[in-house]
């Protein structure tokens, strides 16, 4: 969702400069970079200390949040072709479905931002797993509860995260170029720098 559907990794990258700050800790690029597609409390161990207890972890992770969501919540945008791509695939008969390391707090302000809440048959977030991206737990999750065979899944993603737990549960991929470089993607079996370029035919034939 994030960096895939909506353009908010500037609102991240100030919701987690802020939160690190109040924990003693500075945000920098390597690290804003590792946390795409990863769950907060991975995050919050490497960028603070491993040695927090859960309880501190939750309340720093709800802190950033928080943060994140009032940044949001009047200036979300989508990218590019992303709107258009769930309606055309919804209208083709396709069941979708967000997987996201989100908060389910943020997968359900943003799709009701965007209008596009009723087009996901599914929504699995962050605290619906143990194991976050790369692991494919969250995607195989989805599959088994739409009953769809993992080889019959085509995720869309935009870090190498997403990517790498797409093709570990066995599904096809699509990488959008919105937060990481193309060579990074490339495991992905199309990499494009827009989902404008992608259409219903392009999954069809991935699927072939």
């Amino acid at each position: 969702m994030d960096g895939t559907i909506v353009d908010s990794s500037d609102y991240h990258r100030i919701a987690w400069r802020e939160t690190l700050r109040n924990h003693g800790a500075e945000l920098t690029e390597e690290n804003f970079r590792y946390a795409f597609g990863r769950r907060n409390d991975e995050n919050i161990r490497k960028f603070i200390d491993e040695h927090l207890s859960q309880q501190e972890i939750d309340s720093i992770g709800k802190e950033k949040e928080i943060t994140f969501r009032n940044l949001i919540k009047d200036s979300i945008k989508p990218f590019p072709g992303a709107i258009e791509l769930i309606k055309s695939l919804a209208e083709a008969g396709f069941q979708q479905a967000i997987v996201s390391s989100a908060p389910i707090e943020n997968i359900r302000l943003i799709t009701k931002v965007l209008g596009i809440k009723s087009y996901f048959k599914l929504v699995i977030s962050g605290d619906d797993v143990t194991k976050g991206k790369p692991h494919p737990q969250a995607f195989l999750l989805a599959a088994g509860k739409l009953g769809i065979e993992p080889k019959n899944c085509v995720v869309m993603e935009d870090a190498i995260t997403g990517v790498t737990a797409a093709k570990a549960g066995g599904m096809h991929c699509i990488a959008v170029t919105n937060t990481d470089h193309k060579d990074r993607l490339s495991p992905a079996d199309i990499v494009t720098d827009s989902l404008e370029k992608i259409t219903t035919k392009t999954i069809e034939k991935l699927l072939e």
